[in-house]
């Protein structure tokens, strides 16, 4: 029971910290060309992707937009030809952006408020791995504001401060049954706050192919006060105490990466985005706990995690004044090594495509749409916490809208 118990509370963030939602869902214009564009100074999203090519956007502007997210899990036991599915939830990852300058454009503000993670995940009450995961409900949002400076007419550099707020809500079964033979449940609820920052280097050169190096910290989220509230029988209840509270810390990782946009002609230009996601930082969890018994104890749990990659390609054609055509392709590569895959976090390599487009009614107004799509590969996996056993396969599904108003 001891050990259950504390994998429940062990697993909770895991999946704030896998590829599975760091799917850069933060610029239409970026995600119809799979990601890919830091080496382009495309729009106001270029706060997030690159601050320093923020200074060569030619107008002032604000952008908001959202992409309703789909996460379609299965799971089948090993030794079972039964397949369990997630139930049908959606997230909305948001962005909003402003970017404000003189016309003289050498210097640049701007804000972004994105959110790089968070999602929904519900397997129900009754499935195989109930006492592994029931459902989790996450939302973290990133502030940054920027400044953009440009040195000379062909380079730019930028950085922002990046303010993570937090909040994740958990809940799974209990092996311990009522009179009535229901289980027992338990809900873990934690707000986070965390600082970091993020800076980038802009490059055109006279051919006019365009490089970028760009850098986002790691963000060392602190989990302060969180509750683990249980529901189990009375005669249980001195090992379960009600109202508990937790501390963590969680290390969001660093990427460093390196783009590079090369234009075919005056209306279509190639991105190249690979980044390296420097997850090896992950080496454990450890959760410090108000209150102790023989069931709940301090933890630390072993998770040494391998740095990840992505690389993405895209393209961006301007088909008339008023329309622009994008899609792109890309393949990340997991950083959650084996044994340690979760419902909360089904990770493996993945395969990336997109599809954009953005059509300009004035010269104030502008819309863009964007479909993102994952293919993540299938991945039979026992878990050394929960000892859950089976194969798991999930896609994701992110149509994106934007507007945009521009002076």
């Amino acid at each position: 029971m001891k050990k259950i118990l504390l994998s429940v509370l062990l697993s909770a963030p895991l999946w704030v910290l896998g590829q599975g939602f760091q799917v850069n869902l933060q610029g239409q214009k970026q995600i119809g060309m799979a990601g890919a564009g830091s080496a382009l100074a495309l729009d106001e999203a270029s706060v997030f992707y690159n601050p320093g090519a923020v200074t060569f956007l030619e107008k002032n502007s604000v952008s908001a937009g959202v992409n309703p997210l789909l996460f379609k899990s299965a799971f089948k036991q090993s030794g079972s030809n039964v397949t369990e599915d997630v139930k049908n939830k959606i997230a909305p990852p948001f962005e909003f952006y402003a970017v404000w300058g003189p016309k003289s454009n050498k210097w640049k503000l701007g804000l972004g408020v994105y959110t790089p993670f968070g999602g929904l995940v519900d397997w129900g009450d009754n499935w195989s791995g109930k006492y592994a995961l029931t459902s989790l409900n996450l939302k973290a949002i990133y502030f940054q504001p920027t400044l953009s400076i440009k040195i000379t007419d062909r380079i730019g550099i930028g950085a922002g401060f990046v303010y993570n707020h937090g909040d994740v809500n958990l809940q799974r079964a209990l092996p311990v049954n009522y009179p009535d033979g229901r289980s027992g449940h338990v809900t873990l609820d934690g707000t986070g706050t965390g600082y970091g920052w993020n800076a980038g280097l802009y490059i055109k050169t006279l051919s006019n192919i365009s490089f970028a190096i760009v850098h986002k910290s790691k963000v060392i989220t602190k989990l302060d006060g969180g509750t683990a509230e249980f529901d189990v029988p009375n005669s249980l209840r001195t090992s379960f105490p009600a109202g508990n509270t937790f501390n963590a810390e969680l290390p969001l990782p660093a990427t460093t990466s390196l783009g590079v946009g090369i234009p075919l002609s005056k209306s279509t230009v190639l991105a190249f985005d690979a980044s390296w996601v420097q997850w090896h930082i992950y080496k454990e969890l450890a959760f410090d706990y108000a209150t102790n018994t023989s069931a709940l104890a301090d933890t630390k749990s072993a998770r040494n995690y391998h740095d990840g990659s992505s690389f993405k390609l895209g393209i961006n054609h301007q088909a008339s004044e008023k329309l622009a055509l994008r899609a792109g392709v890309g393949y990340a590569f997991s950083p959650v090594q084996d044994g340690y895959v979760t419902p909360e976090a089904p990770d493996a390599d993945r395969y990336i495509l997109s599809a954009g487009l953005g059509y300009t009614p004035t010269r104030h107004f502008e819309v863009n749409a964007s479909f993102f799509f994952e293919d993540v590969k299938s991945r039979k996996q026992k878990n050394i916490e929960t000892g859950l056993d089976g194969t798991f396969k999930t896609l994701v599904y992110a149509p994106g809208l934007s507007l945009t108003y521009k002076w």
